[in-house]
């Protein structure tokens, strides 16, 4: 209640439930198709083919991931019929979103001619992004039957370059952009959505996985080692491009750092950082002290050790950043308007130094996941000997 009377007072407009659900759902379900399918491809794929021999434990994750993938399908579809609807209660004057839920309505609405100055009618960039969510969903879906599943690989790696081609396509500008900043306001905001779905995505795909261990032999614990090293290198890359995309996004609508307690808009943002601070933090307890101490198990050849930290310990630091993650979605919703606006502040405006300022934090932040690698495998190293 106190931040809507805030949010009343400053000039800030809470969205409507349905705004949040749809938005939020909607990032819920780029997460379930691009996380899964980049964290499959990357991870998942490489260590179950590096572990051939383990015939009975990789045939278990295949079918496991073969049905995540497959109601990941299923999850996009719906987030996404909601979430066209979401676009036509919001366009022009604005409607009901129950009234917005009518196929007869979006038909109109995607049909509607370009506007005066645009190259294309947003109603177009629209079907073309649906067609192709439609398209990514049903390659998923295909994965319930028994027949697809043997396709496994083929329609995940099919599935994975569609899925991410659903947000940029949406965000093709149906106007030309006034400047350099509108174009890297584009960049930094679709990096930021890639990278950010990929994290929780991937994390949220991995702890599903984890929960077929009954069904595993002891040799998993050697597989999901593998997994885990692999996923902790996207995990990492994502982190950087989530803070390099988040700095430029701060900057241009947040004036000042007083503008994160004193303004609706800056509440929120605040609330996303320390958010993603916590998913952070508890990487870090992955990467700096279980990471090592599976080393440790798998250079002593202790599968029972292994088993236990990869299939144990280390789901239930994952479940924790998956739950931050999930509240990180549904903060997103609420990031409308810009602090800058609230407070009176002028509209930001890149120059030299500004770039040469984000250069400086791109390297610093760059170095400091370079020396949380070294640390991390230094780490490792030392606990292998320490058990000799």
């Amino acid at each position: 209640m106190q931040l809507i009377h805030l949010a009343a007072s400053a000039g800030y407009t809470t969205p409507p439930l349905w705004r949040i659900l749809t938005k939020a759902g909607y990032f819920v379900g780029l997460s379930a198709a691009i996380g899964a399918t980049v964290t499959y491809a990357s991870s998942v794929r490489p260590a179950l083919r590096a572990a051939e021999s383990q015939g009975g434990n990789a045939d278990v994750m295949r079918r496991r991931t073969a049905g995540h993938l497959a109601w990941a399908g299923v999850v996009l579809l719906v987030a996404g019929y909601f979430q066209l609807a979401a676009r036509l209660a919001r366009a022009g004057k604005g409607m009901p979103f129950g009234d917005a839920l009518s196929p007869a309505r979006i038909w109109d609405f995607l049909q509607a001619p370009a506007a005066k100055g645009a190259w294309i009618a947003q109603g177009t960039i629209y079907i073309v992004q649906n067609v192709v969510l439609v398209i990514t969903a049903a390659t998923l879906i295909s994965l319930f039957l028994p027949a697809a599943r043997r396709r496994l690989d083929a329609l995940a790696l099919t599935a994975l370059p569609l899925s991410l081609a659903i947000t940029l396509i949406g965000a093709v500008p149906a106007t030309k952009p006034k400047d350099s900043d509108k174009v890297l306001d584009l960049v930094f905001g679709q990096t930021h959505i890639i990278s950010g779905v990929v994290w929780v995505g991937g994390l949220a795909f991995l702890a599903v996985l984890a929960t077929s261990r009954g069904r595993l032999g002891e040799g998993a614990g050697l597989l999901w080692a593998d997994i885990w090293r692999r996923f902790a290198l996207v995990a990492l890359v994502s982190v950087g491009a989530v803070l390099t995309s988040g700095l430029w996004m701060s900057w241009k609508h947040v004036g000042s750092i007083s503008q994160l307690w004193t303004t609706t808009y800056g509440l929120f943002v605040l609330i996303k950082i320390l958010l993603v601070l916590g998913m952070m933090a508890a990487g870090a307890v992955n990467q700096f002290w279980l990471m090592p101490r599976i080393a440790k198990a798998r250079e002593e050849d202790d599968t029972s050790s292994l088993l236990h930290l990869t299939l144990h310990h280390f789901p239930k630091v994952v479940w924790g950043e998956v739950v931050l993650g999930i509240a990180v979605l549904a903060v997103v919703p609420f990031l409308s308007g810009s602090a800058r606006s609230e407070a009176g502040s002028p509209a930001a405006v890149s120059s030299g130094s500004i770039f040469a300022v984000g250069a400086l934090l791109v390297l610093t932040l760059v170095a400091s996941l370079y020396v949380t690698v070294r640390t991390s495998d230094a780490l490792a190293r030392r606990a292998v000997p320490a058990s000799a």
